[in-house]
Parts: C-alpha cells; sequence; structure tokens
C-alpha cells in the first residue's frame, strides 16, 4: 500500500469530508498519511483531528510563509510536544521566497530552530524550500556540520542542484502532483534519479492535484497517480514503487508503527 507522506488534512477543503476522504484514500490503495503542522499555535487543533484515526499522524512547525506570526517558536518548545505519540515529524519549515509574508531572516531563523529540534529528537524535518535554492543548501550544509539531523525535501520542485546537494547530506526528497504536470519535464528527470532509499511522495493535498485532477482539490487518494508516473519515468511497477516507497518512509518515519499501516492492508 502506498502512504501519503504530506498532506494537510487540518485545512477546510479537506476537514469537512474528512469521513469520507479517509475512506477514498484507502480503496485507492493509500494506507497511512502524515497532516502536516503549518502553526504551532494550532496544534491542539491537529492533535484532536489525528486523535481517532490509527492511520493518520501529525508534525509540528511553522510553515515558512507564517514564521511572521509565531517569530519566537523554539527547539525546546518543538521538541516538548513532539513527544506527543502521534507527533512523528517537525516542521514543516523553510524558505519560501515566492510570497513576501515574512522577512528571510525571520524565516532563517525559524528554520534553524526548528533543525534544531530536528536534531534533538531525532524526528524527520519536513522542509519546504520555494525559490532559495542557494540558501536552503547552504543553511543545510552548515546546520549539517554542526551535527546531522534527518530530513526530507518536500513538495520538490527545486532545481538539480539542490536536490544533489540535499542527498548529499542523507535527505530524501518526496515528489507530489507536480511532477505529472505536462511542463515538469526536468522534475521527472529528477524523480528518475534519485537513489531508490531517498525517494517518497506525497499529495501536499488540498493543493497540487496530478494529472488527470490538476486544478480541482487535492486528496490523499491521488497520490497513487503521482506515484504512478513516477514508476513510469523509473521503469519500474507501480507495486514495486509503493513498496519502495513504503519502505522508505518508514526508514525515515522511525517514530510511526509499521502496524499503523498493515492494519489497514489487512482491512483493505
Amino acid at each position: 500500500m502506498l502512504i501519503d507522506s504530506h498532506c494537510h488534512l487540518d485545512f477546510p477543503e479537506l476537514k469537512s469530508d474528512l469521513p469520507a476522504l479517509l475512506a477514498r484514500a484507502g480503496e485507492a490503495g493509500v494506507g497511512l498519511m502524515v497532516t502536516i503542522s503549518t502553526r504551532v499555535g494550532n496544534f491542539d487543533e491537529l492533535k484532536d483531528l489525528v486523535a481517532p484515526h490509527d492511520n493518520v499522524f501529525c508534525s509540528i512547525g511553522t510553515h515558512p510563509n507564517n514564521a511572521a506570526e509565531e517569530p519566537d517558536v523554539t527547539a525546546e518548545e518543538l521538541i516538548a510536544i513532539a513527544r506527543h505519540p502521534k507527533v512523528v515529524a517537525i516542521g514543516e519549515a523553510g524558505l519560501d521566497y515566492h510570497y513576501d509574508y515574512a522577512p528571510p531572516d525571520v524565516q532563517a531563523k525559524s528554520f534553524r530552530a526548528h533543525i534544531a529540534a530536528a536534531r534533538q529528537t531525532g524526528l524527520p524535518l519536513v522542509i519546504h524550500a520555494r525559490e532559495a535554492d542557494e540558501d536552503m543548501a547552504a543553511i543545510l550544509e552548515e546546520e549539517s556540520a554542526k551535527g546531522a539531523f534527518p530530513f526530507i525535501l518536500h513538495c520538490f520542485t527545486s532545481g538539480a542542484e539542490l536536490a544533489r546537494r540535499g542527498l548529499a547530506l542523507g535527505g530524501y526528497i518526496s515528489f507530489s502532483g507536480v511532477v505529472t504536470f505536462k511542463k515538469a519535464q526536468e522534475l521527472r528527470e529528477i524523480a528518475a534519479s534519485v537513489p531508490a532509499d531517498r525517494l517518497l511522495v506525497e499529495t501536499d493535498a488540498p493543493y497540487l492535484a496530478p494529472e488527470p485532477f490538476r486544478g480541482k482539490t487535492n486528496e490523499p487518494a491521488y497520490v497513487a497517480k503521482t506515484a504512478a508516473r513516477i514508476a513510469d519515468v523509473r521503469g519500474v511497477s507501480a507495486d514495486a514503487l509503493a513498496a519502495l516507497t513504503t519502505d522508505n518512509f518508514f526508514r525515515l518515519f522511525k517514530k510511526v508503527p509499521r502496524a499503523a499501516l498493515k492494519e489497514r492492508s489487512d482491512a483493505a
């Protein structure tokens, strides 16, 4: 079965239809998902959302576009919240220069706090990088020199050089529905070249629905379309790609019990 390693089930477009959405995910062969935090201040809502579902987990973090709203989030605060049994990752955090919602220095400060939390907890850091390749690579290399930490470059849409430098540091790369878009040939070439043990798939739902659903609200079930496209460009079967990315997920997201997926697989 597949895993959606990054979605936002607490966003209104998905939360309003959650029972049906989870059912559709199961029918599509998606047996587990991680809903990603974008504001530390919203954690109570997030933990209540995941609590009833044995195959839904969450992260804790401040999205770079929200960094100015939560400029004083500390590594210690993130570490404390990450003790919750359902919190399996730090983030998403990083750098976004496409929008001007938070100054770059505020984003960088927040990002470094999240890196410190990932380093100390051993939980993977979910990284958002948009139009900030050089600064992102520089921070990752500088911080890795202080001590390694697990991380994933999520919804990868950056250039091959950031992919190379991130992989060299031991990072993972996750692809969303963007990889299915007609003009994303360069991205597909990167997806084809990522080492087999560093590859993940996601939706980033409710955004970036893959073809043939582009322009519609995305949901975890659609990760199957993204996985199928990546399988095609890598020359492997869809089942092989699912098995590969599932193994990679559990290697990176060590806090998630494999039984959470097995139970869903048995039920299916």
